[in-house]
């Protein structure tokens, strides 16, 4: 026979139970935010070399379902370098650390229509991702390292 003494504790720990519960919706993957590239490597057969230049600044923006990344010089264009502008973006899936971007749009547009998928680790305010990347139509394959930390707001 229940009294009422249980039924109030029963009540209390179910009220509780459901208050430390959060809505999905308002979980956040730890890969959304503002990332830097800080260094970044591509090996092609045997061959491994830098392709991180510390004159460019580059970032990538990703949110819940898209991505976007910019990469300028930084002696806005007074030299060499001014070519090295370039935009892109598309959408994403996130499995586990394996990482798809489906590339939608890019300046060099030879690229577009792209799939690139990436292994991920994600330490700290520290972001890597490995993966191949390859356009047949350009010649390209080969695997690409890149790391980026997290920009504070």
């Amino acid at each position: 026979m229940l009294t009422r003494k249980k039924i109030s504790i029963a009540s209390v720990l179910v009220m509780f139970l459901l208050a430390c519960q959060q809505p999905a919706t308002q979980v956040k993957l730890p890969l959304e935010g503002t990332w830097q590239l800080v260094a970044a490597t591509s090996k092609e057969k045997d061959s491994t070399k830098s392709t991180f230049n510390p004159d460019v600044k580059m970032i990538k923006i990703i949110n819940a379902s898209h991505f976007a990344f910019f990469s300028h010089d930084l002696n806005q264009g007074k030299d060499s370098l001014k070519a090295q502008f370039s935009a892109g973006g598309g959408t994403y899936e996130l499995k586990d650390s394996t990482y798809t971007e489906h590339l939608e749009y890019f300046n060099q547009r030879q690229w577009e229509g792209g799939n690139f998928s990436f292994t991920i680790h994600i330490k700290s305010d520290t972001l890597v991702q490995e993966g191949i990347e390859k356009v047949e139509k350009l010649g390209i394959d080969h695997i690409i390292r890149e790391t980026y930390i997290r920009v504070k707001p």
